[in-house]
């Protein structure tokens, strides 16, 4: 018996390693073939002289600061904000498989809209048009940005249905203020947002920390995990359909 079971769990591990390699595998030959759709290498330096580096001097001149700390000049760091927008892109893996449809609330300079630009993925932002070095970095990198405000108990406005949904160093959510959102804020957002997702519509929320230090309040993350969201930090990801919370669930039956 004992050897019988020493050759069943040499059996399991080897088809446990061979299934990894086979998955480490399929991802390196998707990413190939993708990288034959992107004009540049997907690394930095060669994403960076994609940009027009006159122009980009231009609005450093204006706007850049010695020590910008966490001011929004600490954008145009281009080589830090490059690798960190790659980042997410390969977290997404929108760096593999088929043309996508994304829309990024709050795009900020535009760097994670340009990125999925360059991948040949349909990618639309929302922000406001209130900072003067946003709006030149958007012009700049030419991405499509639309101008809404984001509030509590509003729709979205219609942009058709989206695969990829993000959101980045969330502000919109009434951050380190006394309108912080609870459970019915997002609650309505969600529902909301579920409308404008594809069937198997993805969704990835990263949030600020507020004054205590914390990113959402325990309440607000049993809710997320209530409607299949995967916790991490100030990470919420719903990697498949967006689920009734579960009282709506059970009310409905």
């Amino acid at each position: 018996m004992h050897g019988k079971h020493r050759v069943d769990l040499a059996d399991k591990l080897h088809k446990l390693v061979n299934g990894r390699a086979m998955e480490s595998a399929t991802h390196r030959v998707r990413r190939w073939f993708l990288s034959r759709r992107s004009p540049v290498p997907l690394d930095p330096p060669e994403i960076i002289r994609t940009i027009d580096r006159e122009r980009f001097e231009e609005i450093r001149a204006r706007h850049g600061m010695e020590d910008p700390g966490e001011e929004p000049p600490k954008y145009l760091d281009l080589p830090v904000w490059i690798e960190a927008n790659l980042k997410r892109i390969r977290d997404l893996e929108l760096d593999l498989g088929r043309r996508q449809r994304v829309l990024d609330i709050g795009s900020g300079t535009g760097y994670f809209l340009y990125i999925c630009s360059l991948l040949g993925h349909d990618a639309v932002g929302i922000d406001l048009d209130e900072m003067p070095m946003f709006n030149e970095m958007i012009t700049l990198l030419g991405v499509d940005r639309r101008i809404w405000r984001i509030e509590a108990f509003v729709p979205l406005p219609d942009l058709g249905r989206f695969d990829v949904v993000t959101a980045y160093q969330i502000c919109f959510n009434g951050h380190k203020s006394d309108q912080l959102w609870g459970v019915a804020e997002w609650e309505f957002f969600l529902n909301d947002l579920s409308t404008h997702l594809t069937p198997r519509g993805r969704v990835w929320l990263e949030f600020n920390r507020e004054f205590d230090g914390t990113c959402f309040s325990t309440e607000l993350e049993r809710y997320f995990e209530s409607r299949g969201a995967e916790v991490t930090s100030n990470r919420v990801v719903f990697n498949a359909t967006l689920r009734a919370p579960v009282a709506t669930a059970r009310a409905s039956r």
